[in-house]
């Protein structure tokens, strides 16, 4: 029988690659598919996903719907932080005083590009933190206070 390479490190190499790659190309918007780099690298299908996990902790690609991975780059500037911390900015950035109105989940929504839902968790997660105050189903949320930096960590 052969002595078979250790596998350890295996997806880490694969990343590498991965990441040598983009390099060399900058039009690449996406990753390779999983089959693609499965078969050039002729690693298993867990080996593929461990690496595009150590490419997302890098900051190099994240996943989109569809099961494929799309390439970040430096200069996309698009901004990452969590959705409750881009709303929580709006209070200093429009100057909304406490105990005014706040816009709504339809409107945020719209303008961040993401469903009700998301917007309503993350608005939840404002309220939670002493940001907002709920009016209630229907009802208009208010500014309860101005976010501080460790609200919005």
């Amino acid at each position: 029988m052969t002595q078979q390479a250790s596998p350890r490190g295996t997806f880490l190499k694969v990343a590498e690659a991965v990441k040598a790659q983009l390099s060399a190309d900058l039009t690449i918007t996406h990753l390779p598919s999983v089959a693609e780099l499965m078969r050039d690298h002729s690693v298993s299908r867990g080996v593929v996903l461990r690496a595009f996990k150590a490419l997302q902790a890098e900051g190099v690609a994240e996943p989109v719907l569809g099961g494929r991975w799309r390439v970040v780059r430096a200069e996309d500037g698009i901004d990452r932080r969590p959705l409750h911390e881009r709303i929580a900015e709006i209070v200093t950035t429009e100057r909304i005083q406490v105990g005014e109105e706040f816009p709504s989940a339809s409107e945020l929504a719209e303008r961040f590009g993401v469903s009700r839902p998301t917007v309503t968790k993350a608005l939840d997660r404002l309220e939670a933190a002493g940001v907002l105050a709920s009016g209630g189903q229907g009802r208009v949320r208010t500014v309860r206070s101005v976010p501080m930096r460790e609200e919005r960590s």
